[in-house]
């Protein structure tokens, strides 16, 4: 009992983690939410894009000794819009675009971090270093994240009509362009506020993965941004302790829980479980050759 007590009580005594936890709370919050609203879109990949285009907007920052944030919204934004010209300009699909325009960022970004001399810390943009953030840094992620999501909640209803069914919501009057690229935006600070934590890599999976766990959960929005929320939150806090205790990466560490959680989700979910679905065969078939066809029929 004592060891489980220390596993939460003992990293609490060091100031680095107080930090890192409060981090991985508001990362772990706007990031679930806005994963509910790209996975019933469809842009999983959008997500990793803007992830991996943010890359050269940080190293350019950085050598002019301009705010880092603000390079990687700059340069994340604008490859939220090249792809949408790209593709209202050209015969290629969306998804086709945005391995484009993402690689080609990204490639740019390491072969600027290969020529620049640059401190090491830029090599944690790639791979996050969460319980290396300051307080400032925390303060940063608190008001870039307090910000999207009161957007997010403001026009929940809107961004979720979006979401499910664009055609119906410009037949109403909505300004789809506007929600589309405002999804964007909200998407690129996201990625913003995320990044001095997880890094580009591993950003994306906290932005696909809790809200691809919920799909599987439920059917309803209102509780998959819940299970998303519990998901992202849970495993980002048990990721950072784990982190400590076995000394190792803290944004992988997170990322595995995720998953290890869509897994569960996956073989174990009530209605949509592999698992789930495979014994309810069963018992139907088995049901099928034992009770009158009077009583299937009523079934």
């Amino acid at each position: 009992m004592s060891g489980a007590v220390d596993f939460f009580t003992v990293p609490l005594g060091y100031e680095f983690m107080q930090r890192a936890l409060v981090a991985a709370v508001l990362i772990g919050a706007v990031c679930s939410v806005l994963s509910c609203y790209l996975v019933l879109r469809g842009w999983s990949l959008m997500g990793d894009a803007i992830s991996h285009a943010v890359l050269p907007g940080i190293v350019l920052a950085f050598v002019t000794g301009l705010p880092l944030t603000l390079g990687a919204f700059a340069a994340g934004l604008s490859c939220a819009v090249l792809t949408g010209y790209l593709k209202e300009n050209s015969r290629i699909k969306e998804d086709t675009v945005m391995g484009i325009v993402f690689s080609g960022m990204f490639g740019l970004g390491l072969v600027l971090m290969t020529k620049i001399e640059t401190d090491q810390h830029l090599n944690h943009i790639l791979f996050g270093n969460m319980l290396g953030v300051t307080w400032r840094d925390v303060i940063e992620i608190a008001v870039i994240s307090g910000s999207v999501l009161a957007i997010v909640l403001a026009k929940r209803r809107d961004l979720l009509l979006y979401c499910f069914d664009p055609q119906h919501a410009r037949a109403i009057g909505l300004s789809v362009r506007v929600i589309h690229y405002g999804l964007l935006v909200l998407l690129a600070l996201t990625i913003v506020a995320s990044i001095k934590a997880v890094g580009v890599i591993l950003v994306v999976a906290m932005l696909v993965t809790p809200g691809a766990t919920a799909y599987l959960v439920t059917d309803r929005f209102d509780r998959m941004l819940a299970v998303s929320a519990a998901v992202a939150v849970g495993s980002s806090v048990l990721g950072t302790l784990v982190s400590f205790h076995i000394d190792g990466a803290t944004g992988p560490c997170i990322v595995l829980i995720q998953t290890a959680a869509f897994l569960i989700a996956f073989l174990f979910a009530p209605k949509n479980g592999i698992l789930r679905r495979k014994t309810h065969g069963i018992e139907e078939s088995s049901g099928a050759g034992t009770a009158p066809s009077s009583t299937r029929n009523t079934t």
